[in-house]
């Protein structure tokens, strides 16, 4: 049976390289994002594979009413869940000194970037559990995509450091209490990608790079990010529930 795999933020930069590895895999897609779905459309046409279904359900995950519609979706095109890619975040309106960030700005990051991702998470756990019930060959998997921001500290967007480091212990307490069930909780950890978020910053991130702020001289890439997680949903590492995997070009790599 095929596998369908549940990716937040799936229409573009990260999740749209996450989408392309995963359809490769053969897997039924069914994306989320907050855009109207004639705005997606072509993406979504561009992802079908033969035998292959791909779904588009306009929900923002900081809502919970919004969370269970699209849980509801997935129910109803679908029927199950075995892979869920919790991938969409955002970083602030405006990149502030942290002496001057906004509670407003600090709400709406966390909200989107970890609160959101945390409950869709416990929503779907509950379902891979009650899917592991009644099939004990029901191989489930939650990948968090989360940043190398959840270790280095950038103090003009605190409210995205913040929320990423909290991805990280989420991944950690999911990956403990789902052991039981068989149901693996990876975080996937991307450094300087090329994206329509990073595109603001370009001219910066292409000096770093240029200066050797990472070992490999690139930038990432969205399908860099992709294969990884292509890999872990596939089950390449069955022993590693909670592991965190660097996509970085080895940025943090210590050197002296």
């Amino acid at each position: 049976m095929k596998q369908v795999a549940l990716i937040t933020g799936g229409t573009r930069g990260i999740g749209l390289g996450i989408a392309q590895a995963l359809a490769e895999l053969g897997c039924d897609l069914v994306l989320c994002g907050t855009r109207a779905a004639a705005m997606v459309e072509e993406t979504i046409a561009s992802l079908g594979k033969p035998g292959s279904q791909v779904f588009y359900v306009q929900a923002n995950i900081a809502d919970r009413s919004a969370r269970h519609q699209l849980l509801q979706a997935v129910r109803k095109q679908c029927g199950r869940i075995d892979l869920l890619i919790n991938n969409a975040g955002i970083g602030p309106r405006t990149r502030s000194d942290i002496l001057e960030a906004t509670e407003e700005s600090f709400d709406e990051v966390w909200n989107t970037n970890l609160r959101g991702p945390y409950f869709l998470t416990q929503s779907v756990a509950r379902w891979m559990i009650e899917q592991k019930q009644a099939a004990p060959d029901f191989r489930g998997c939650i990948v968090n995509i989360s940043s190398v921001s959840a270790e280095i500290a950038s103090v003009n967007r605190g409210e995205y450091c913040i929320s990423k480091a909290g991805v990280a212990m989420a991944t950690k307490l999911w990956a403990a209490r789902l052991g039981e069930f068989g149901i693996p909780v990876y975080e996937v950890r991307p450094g300087i990608i090329q994206t329509d978020m990073t595109s603001g910053v370009a001219a910066k991130y292409d000096q770093l790079i240029a200066t050797g702020i990472t070992v490999q001289p690139r930038w990432g890439t969205p399908e860099d990010v992709g294969r990884a997680v292509a890999a872990l949903a596939r089950g390449d590492f069955p022993y590693s529930s909670g592991s965190v995997f660097m996509v970085d070009g080895g940025m943090t790599v210590q050197r002296i």
